[in-house]
């Protein structure tokens, strides 16, 4: 199997993907590279974006995952922050996120994700959702596994615990009907490697 390769500017995504990959014995190499974003809430084109700017560098097929979050009830700005989640710095601010949702009923809000693997000529685009709400306060711990400080506030759907509450078996075997970017790709490559 050939050995992929994952380009982030989040690090934090780093054990995450090297976690899973290793444990599906897929070689995997992770670049770290800072990308120049356009500036739209869609986290497709984002995402397109990056693994075009990757492929440019390295000359080489690569994926990236671009990801949004959704809070379904933000005052005066329903959706808020989409695709601008790292722009608008609101997982560096968990108590600023807080008290201006102090006041909100409805907290609903998701995660989504767009992994997109681009050979040279195609991109393949795999699709995360992960639907839950945002607690009145924080809640867990810092783990390596963290993506995001939003961890210590959102709760999924059929949970009593935050992600940041979890422990690792927890958040891999979840039963919340969340969907998996990551695991859509693998399912995927493992298919089309059997195939070739």
């Amino acid at each position: 199997m050939e050995r992929l390769t994952f380009v982030t500017g989040n690090m934090k995504k780093r054990f995450e993907i090297e976690e899973r990959f290793n444990r599906e014995q897929i070689p995997i190499e992770i670049i770290n590279m800072d990308f120049q974003e356009p500036e739209v809430n869609d986290i497709e084109i984002v995402s397109r974006s990056k693994v075009l700017q990757a492929y440019q560098v390295l000359g080489k097929p690569c994926f990236v995952i671009d990801s949004g979050f959704n809070i379904h009830n933000y005052p005066n700005n329903p959706g808020y922050p989409g695709a601008f989640v790292r722009r608008s710095g609101i997982a560096e601010d968990i108590d600023g996120l807080l008290n201006t949702l102090k006041d909100v009923k409805d907290r609903s809000c998701q995660f989504l994700d767009c992994l997109t693997f681009y050979d040279g000529e195609k991109f393949y685009c795999f699709y995360g959702r992960d639907e839950g709400t945002i607690t009145y306060e924080k809640r867990g711990k810092e783990n390596k596994a963290m993506r995001s400080s939003l961890w210590y506030v959102f709760q999924p759907k059929d949970s009593v615990k935050t992600l940041a509450e979890m422990t690792d078996e927890e958040r891999i075997n979840r039963k919340d009907g969340h969907i998996s970017a990551k695991e859509q790709f693998i399912e995927w490559y493992k298919k089309v490697t059997i195939q070739t």
